[in-house]
């Protein structure tokens, strides 16, 4: 019998496509987690999702983003350039002017988040709901156990 090289129990259990291995590196620095850090803040998905459509000036984007600052925008789109998500392009012009675009790997993320966009959507009353039905049952003090 042979012993099935690292983490090739992990990538069954999760499912991966064949052509993924679950490498050391990857064990140390778990891929979801990494991706789940940049895209889990509050404007990235929004970003990301609109940037699908092609390139956009940062005030273009500021508008569509109804609540984000000015520092707040600046910060994701700079955290998805270094990611390797946006570029960034100045045109050497009066006013400068300076658009952001989804590279390939950001493009490739679209789908998903639109789809995850979407899916929060429809299903935000019942999560809300459930949650509020879930503590409002929960009302009596903690012992310290564990979760029923």
């Amino acid at each position: 019998m042979t012993t099935p090289p690292p983490g090739a129990r992990l990538a069954q259990e999760l499912a991966l496509p064949p052509d993924v291995r679950v490498t050391e590196a990857m064990r140390e620095h778990c891929p979801l987690r990494d991706t789940l850090d940049r895209i889990g803040d509050r404007w990235t998905v929004i970003v990301v999702v609109l940037l699908r459509g092609g390139p956009r000036r940062f005030s273009d984007l500021q508008r569509a983003t109804e609540g984000i600052s000015r520092r707040m925008l600046t910060h994701t789109l700079r955290n998805l350039e270094r990611d390797g998500l946006v570029t960034r392009t100045v045109h050497p012009c009066v006013p400068p002017r300076v658009d952001y675009a989804l590279t390939d790997e950001g493009s490739s993320l679209t789908g998903p988040l639109t789809g995850l966009l979407h899916w929060s959507m429809r299903h935000h009353d019942h999560v809300r709901s459930s949650r509020q039905a879930y503590d409002s049952s929960r009302q009596e003090p903690d012992a310290g156990g564990p979760p029923a």
